[in-house]
């Protein structure tokens, strides 16, 4: 216990999922947590902390939005002193042929998982430079590795997430910074993000029921999806400091799907 103990951290996508199983263990471990999301169920997770765990901080954020991003590190710093560890975990999936993409479509994809990436690094090592550094944990995907048919928009931006987390991890190291940019590159992961795709309602009544559709989802892994609680440990691995000469590093955690 205590491996991020005395940190603050920040974790977007919180409100379920990756985001919200790595917040409650980053509390777990020590951490006061400043938990975002655009949906208001991330002020639930922040009162479990709360009650259960220690600090939170709950922020409404549209991670595509520059100015609110300002806003919400102005928050952490006001509140917490300091920024220690930031988790750009917030992500939405698109599934649709790219003949078939609109445009619109195809820009929200790169919005939100890439933007939104671009801005939670950017803004996160303006906190930290200041300080005395940090670990920011960028969350892409297995697909970012190996690509998908029908889901051009959300591999692309997640392949973009890796190379673009190496090179940001280059300049801080160039420029002195104690900042380090590190990557977890996850298969499938059991989390809401699938319910919310267009597919998922036939899915679910081609096999029967919720559990019959993962069933089917987890069969193009060779030991099925696995939980957010597992993604989340390896997390807390990157933002502790084990392993503080990690720099520009990935952790592919797949169970063999890549391979």
């Amino acid at each position: 216990m205590g491996r991020v103990a005395y940190k603050v951290a920040l974790v977007t996508g919180a409100a379920s999922g990756i985001g919200r199983a790595t917040a409650m263990l980053l509390a777990r471990e020590g951490a006061a947590v400043a938990l975002t999301d655009i949906a208001d169920a991330g002020q639930a997770v922040a009162d479990e902390i709360s009650r259960t765990e220690g600090k939170a901080l709950f922020v409404r954020l549209d991670v595509t939005d520059e100015s609110a991003w300002e806003g919400c590190i102005g928050k952490v710093l006001s509140v917490f002193g300091k920024l220690d560890i930031a988790v750009n975990n917030a992500g939405i999936a698109s599934a649709r042929p790219v003949a078939e993409m609109p445009l619109a479509e195809w820009r929200r994809v790169m919005q939100v998982n890439l933007d939104g990436v671009f801005l939670g690094t950017k803004h996160a090592i303006r906190a930290m430079r200041s300080g005395a550094g940090g670990s920011i944990i960028n969350v892409a995907s297995a697909s970012g590795i190996k690509a998908s048919a029908g889901a051009s928009a959300y591999c692309a931006s997640k392949a973009a997430v890796r190379m673009f987390s190496k090179t940001a991890a280059l300049e801080c190291a160039a420029a002195g910074l104690k900042v380090r940019v590190n990557v977890v590159s996850p298969g499938g992961v059991k989390t809401p993000i699938w319910e919310k795709m267009d597919f998922w309602p036939g899915l679910v009544a081609q096999h029967g029921g919720e559990e019959g559709a993962w069933k089917a989802l987890g069969g193009s892994s060779p030991d099925g999806f696995h939980s957010a609680d597992e993604i989340a440990q390896s997390i807390l691995f990157l933002a502790s400091d084990e392993c503080s000469y990690m720099n520009a590093g990935e952790l592919v955690i797949d169970r063999g799907y890549t391979a």
